[in-house]
């Protein structure tokens, strides 16, 4: 059980290090005296590596798996730092407390191996947290990989070094055996050139380039992309040449850094005077992301007069091939990501070429602009499209938020925060949606048109972490708010009084509310949310007091769905639908109704919506008792893994 990944290349040497984790870590039945272990060193010595390689070894010995917790890409957004540990574990927390509380309770009694990767930006926020969970969970190992040590209780410190570098002489000969470095650096020659062979004098050579680089890795597998096109000698004198003339301008180390930093600085640098002047703007300007990202978003934020668009997917191509970027295929597009050092490098650059303002605007405008694109798409035959997307976004939307609240433009944040409802709401994060929503209205305060939609924006976020007296109070500001601007605004105030209606268990209020809702002329207009919302409040409201009439709401909403290829709303009619079977006693039918809304529940992560398809398809196989407890186990497991008790039955 875990997210570890499977590395594409195997790892070099480093028994000794991996077996003195699995010491410290585990010990006989779980009961060493390490519980937070700590990887540090140098950028580059390969920590995230070792980590891994251990924690894959000793996944089998936890009884709830190992977890992988990639913390890059947060940058210095501490207070998400319990959302993504949150997001990394199968746990979807909907409720309103405080994400921290929830992570222990969850952890409390499970046995498990939490992998923190690249902590050295948030080692204090990362020290608290891991000292609260290690206080309420005795089951639980953390293992830590930073440049900084945490200085938090109960932490065991382990140095990870470089490979150790073959002693050899004037022959070239090493008489201790083949060391590691040489192992590795010949590994990937092999595999960045076919047929390459590491003998007699061209071993002497590489060698000698192993002794240059002090063993890094890092730095090693940057010189071995390079001899797809310099022989090793050739290679090795450059790299002298980078050493001779070196100085702090590389913006990676100081002086009093180890001298392997020193290598690892000398060989990205080297790497980057490699370049053509095309890849080094490129790789500046690519270091604004945070995660991933594919061709076309490069192209649409780093390309200009200087670096032409239609150049682009190429320049990505050879930064790939000298092993500047590193490329995931991901479904029907390629994505791509830095190494932390490398794109730390790249902002160097950045800095000093005088671009970070204008690419960080440049980012925050292109996911702005998708935030907008997402929700005018999100009511039509692409969501599936739209989750997959997002998700993959989901670091660089929080960069563009962070980057947007950070220079203090409220009115962009709730813009963004608002166009983003779908991605709260629709894909499963509706907890930092409400997190970022609260931190947009807070920043601006102002009376507006964007106010308004943030407002909105809150309420179906409100609804599944079923907090009344919140929605309440947005719903309040919202219809005050909306009487000073047009129709738009009018209507988004009329749907969130609809969800407090729908929230609150007022059936009467619900129905008449999205009859006046479903009155106005929507069928000639573009369709959107609160329409098909205003079908799913009145129907379920209809079939929880006992009137079918429900059927032809329902048979409606299923119909304007279909035709535009809508899923998520109806799902939701589905389950209602299978509610409505289900009171008039007709199991099959109910079944088939659930399991509808199943399916789309689960792809679009809706932690709410799935467990409550479950618990439908579950009354529908009351005539085969042991697949209705089977059914209702799963329900409980999941509401366990959000956080909450089953709630009451409402969309």
């Amino acid at each position: 059980m875990g997210n570890l990944p499977r590395a594409r290349t195997g790892t070099v040497g480093r028994e000794a290090e991996v077996a003195e984790i699995e010491r410290l870590l585990t010990g006989p039945a779980l009961r060493a005296p390490a519980r937070l272990v700590t990887l540090t060193g140098v950028g580059g010595v390969g920590k995230t590596r070792v980590a891994l390689t251990a924690a894959l070894a000793l996944q089998p010995r936890f009884r709830d798996g190992a977890w992988l917790v990639e913390l890059s890409p947060l940058r210095d957004q501490g207070e998400l730092l319990a959302h993504v540990i949150a997001e990394a574990l199968p746990l979807a927390d909907q409720t309103t407390r405080p994400m921290l509380d929830v992570l222990v309770e969850y952890l409390a009694e499970r046995e498990l191996l939490l992998v923190l990767d690249t902590c050295e930006h948030l080692a204090d926020d990362c020290a608290l947290l891991t000292e609260a969970l290690l206080r309420a969970a005795p089951g639980l190992r953390i293992l830590v990989t930073s440049r900084r040590v945490l200085n938090a209780v109960e932490e065991r410190v382990l140095t990870i070094d470089p490979l150790p570098v073959p002693e050899a002489d004037d022959r070239g000969s090493d008489p201790a055996g083949t060391a590691d470095a040489l192992a590795l650096l010949t590994l990937r020659a092999a595999e960045a050139v076919p047929g390459f062979a590491a003998t007699g004098a061209e071993r002497a050579e590489l060698v000698r380039l192993c002794r240059r680089l002090d063993g890094l890795p890092l730095a090693i597998e940057l010189a071995a992309a390079r001899l797809r096109e310099l022989p090793v000698r050739e290679l090795t004198s450059l790299l002298d040449d980078r050493f001779a003339v070196l100085g702090d301008t590389d913006g990676i180390a100081t002086d009093a850094d180890p001298p392997w930093h020193q290598a690892l600085r000398t060989a990205i640098g080297w790497s980057h005077q490699l370049c053509t002047p095309a890849e080094r703007l490129l790789w500046a300007r690519l270091s604004v992301f945070a995660g991933g990202f594919d061709t076309e978003t490069a192209v649409r934020v780093c390309a200009d007069r200087l670096l032409p668009g239609e150049e682009v997917p190429a320049v990505l191509h050879t930064l790939k091939e000298k092993s500047i970027l590193i490329w995931r295929p991901s479904g029907t597009e390629d994505r791509y990501r830095m190494l932390d050092t490398i794109r730390e490098y790249g902002a160097h650059w950045l800095r000093g070429i005088g671009e970070t303002d204008t690419l960080r605007r440049r980012h925050r405008d292109h996911y702005l602009a998708l935030a907008h694109e997402g929700d005018a798409a999100w009511i039509g035959p692409d969501q599936f499209a739209w989750y997959d997307r997002m998700a993959a976004e989901h670091d660089n939307l929080r960069a563009a938020l962070e980057h947007t609240l950070a220079e203090a433009d409220g009115h962009t944040a709730l813009e963004m925060t608002a166009a983003l409802w779908f991605f709260w709401y629709g894909c499963g994060f509706v907890k930092e949606g409400r997190h970022y929503l609260d931190r947009a209205l807070a920043t601006d305060t102002a009376p507006s048109p964007a106010r308004v939609k943030a407002l909105y924006a809150s309420g179906p976020v409100l609804v599944y972490l079923g907090d009344l007296p919140a929605l309440e109070d947005r719903s309040a500001e919202c219809t005050a708010l909306a009487a000073r601007y047009g129709e738009t605004e009018r209507d988004w105030a009329a749907a969130t009084e609809l969800r407090v209606a729908a929230l609150s268990g007022d059936l009467e209020r619900t129905v008449s509310l999205a009859e006046e809702r479903l009155a106005t002329d929507w069928r000639e207009a573009p369709l959107t949310l609160d329409p098909l919302a205003a079908m799913v409040f009145r129907s379920h409201s209809l079939v929880a007091a006992g009137r079918f009439e429900a059927m032809t709401c329902l048979d409606e909403l299923s119909v304007t769905c279909h035709l535009t290829g809508e899923r998520s709303m109806r799902a939701w009619g589905d389950f209602v639908r299978a509610h409505a079977e289900l009171a008039l006693g007709h199991f099959e039918a109910a079944a088939e109704h659930a399991r509808a809304a199943l399916l789309v529940k689960h792809r679009l992560r809706d932690g709410v919506g799935t467990g409550m398809a479950l618990e439908a398809l579950a009354r529908s196989a009351t005539h085969r008792p042991h697949e209705a407890a089977w059914l209702l186990g799963l329900a409980a497991q999941l509401w366990s893994t959000l956080g909450r008790p089953r709630p009451a039955s409402r969309p």
